[in-house]
């Protein structure tokens, strides 16, 4: 059996402006995601942080 090893959920996050970007963002914070439980709960903790998305 083959594991599938390709990120699929990928993020940059920027503490001090407080901003995740779904894209490349310079300054940035690259976080990968293999598992979209990890990556949905990591967007919760960033909105209950008030971080802004773009």
């Amino acid at each position: 059996m083959e594991t599938n090893t390709a990120t699929l959920w990928e993020l940059w996050v920027d503490p001090v402006r407080r901003i995740v970007s779904f894209h490349p963002e310079a300054g940035g914070q690259y976080l990968a995601f293999q598992s979209r439980e990890l990556f949905l709960r990591c967007i919760d903790q960033y909105t209950a942080q008030q971080y802004r998305y773009q």
